[in-house]
């Protein structure tokens, strides 16, 4: 069921008389029990708890460590008397911008008539599962939402496991096994929600294993929201869109919030091949009446993120080369307490599994990922996510890390002095990143417990 706010459950005698007859309670049945958002509920506990004076370790929310680049920061000033409602889609020279990224980036061509602009990606994500008429697939672990916003819909769902042996990776076989199974049941179309590199595993795909994956999808009459919003921070700036093998049949996801720092600004793309086209044209009526377009200031200020300057290009080369230091170091710490890891290749998380230590664990009546993350938060103070947020199966011993817990822009400061040709010092990420560091000997000694 919802959870009510103590502020909100007021005794009966001081309700109205129609909340008395259950009309306050009469809410979309598909809400049944949905809660806030796990990522943003772990923030916000975060904060309460390091206002009380308690030492935090902040590995729940995935943000952005690294500042603004200040390229796009300078733009934003400049364009902040810019006050007009903008078209729904976005700017014109945004979309052209968009274009022309993914044309540079990608090596794929989309037309700026096909790109809408909205307020963030994940609110673009939810108007296409709104507007498609079809069967939602997604792979499991997955980013927490994207089951949450098919449900609120009423979209079904089909959750397809994969498990770490496989790096948490959707394989072909996969895909064409679910296809196979459900022939005599439906005949309609998959809208196949990909993430990477991934959240909650930092991992991505290899281009024969993604190539494959798109044959895969396009025999199976599946479409794909390929959602990329790390890709410019696959840790070797070697991202490769799925896009590339399927054009006809997949939208590409980007955004501001990931590779440029700018979550709270609140802006993402989608871009569609001619052949979706009827797709965008629904979500764009839609958006008309709901959010109407996206701040005009910060459009104005994404041309400059999506137009790109060599000094945009050297702080995501700054950034890649820190975050994958930062990830092998953290996950050759917790492999050596016996927790299982995949060394990260994008992004800014580790999918933890503590299956070795089952036993121990269970000693201590830690049963499921829920008690497990709750029991490290309160005994230690490092906040990490249970995996059951990410569509895996409760009583499984996995969570997701992400650690972004350290001071961006010092790191950065400190990196700009290091060629980039060169490997960072054995002492740079202890020196910069040392709470993330703490945190994982936290983990694996509270974890390792007799």
């Amino acid at each position: 069921m919802i959870e009510l706010s103590e502020s909100s459950m007021s005794s009966k005698e001081d309700k109205p008389e129609s909340q008395n007859n259950n009309q306050y309670y009469r809410l979309n049945p598909n809400l049944a029990g949905l809660k806030l958002s796990p990522t943003l509920k772990i923030n916000q506990l975060c904060k309460e708890m390091a206002a009380n004076g308690k030492r935090v370790y902040k590995l729940g929310l995935g943000q952005s460590p690294f500042p603004i680049p200040d390229a796009v920061v300078n733009a934003l000033k400049l364009f902040a008397t810019q006050k007009e409602y903008q078209h729904v889609q976005g700017l014109p020279e945004l979309r052209q911008a968009v274009a022309d990224f993914h044309q540079k980036k990608d090596g794929i061509s989309f037309h700026p008539d096909n790109i809408i602009i909205g307020p963030g990606s994940k609110e673009l994500l939810f108007l296409l599962q709104m507007v498609f008429d079809g069967e939602v697939l997604i792979p499991s672990p997955s980013w927490v939402s994207y089951l949450p916003q098919a449900q609120i819909i009423g979209n079904i769902v089909h959750i397809i496991h994969t498990n770490k042996e496989a790096h948490w990776r959707l394989s072909p076989q996969l895909l064409n096994d679910f296809c196979k199974s459900r022939k005599k049941e439906y005949s309609g179309s998959y809208l196949l929600i990909l993430n990477y590199p991934g959240n909650p595993d930092g991992i991505t795909y290899k281009p024969e294993d993604i190539k494959a994956l798109a044959k895969a999808a396009a025999e199976n009459n599946i479409y794909i929201l390929s959602d990329e919003i790390y890709g410019q921070l696959h840790h070797q700036g070697n991202h490769v869109s799925i896009a590339k093998y399927y054009p006809e049949g997949t939208i590409v996801s980007s955004g501001l919030s990931k590779w440029c720092g700018a979550g709270g600004w609140r802006l993402g793309t989608f871009s569609f091949p001619l052949a979706l086209r009827w797709l965008l044209e629904a979500m764009t009526v839609v958006a008309s009446e709901t959010f109407t377009a996206v701040s005009a200031p910060i459009q104005f200020a994404a041309i400059q993120a999506f137009h790109g300057s060599a000094e945009i290009e050297n702080y995501l080369s700054h950034a890649r080369r820190i975050l994958s230091g930062l990830g092998v170091k953290v996950s050759e710490i917790l492999r050596n307490g016996n927790i299982d890891v995949n060394d990260p290749s994008g992004a800014f998380y580790l999918f933890l599994d503590f299956s070795k230590l089952e036993s121990g664990l269970k000693k201590r009546g830690i049963i499921n990922s829920n008690i497990l993350c709750n029991k490290l938060l309160e005994e230690t103070g490092v906040a990490i996510l249970p995996g059951v947020d990410f569509n895996r199966p409760e009583e499984e011993l996995t969570a997701r890390l992400a650690y972004v817990d350290f001071d961006g822009a010092k790191a950065l400061t400190a990196s700009y002095s290091i060629p980039l040709h060169e490997s960072l010092p054995q002492d740079f990420i202890n020196r910069y990143c040392f709470s993330i560091i703490e945190a994982a000997h936290i983990i694996t000694s509270w974890a390792n417990q007799k």
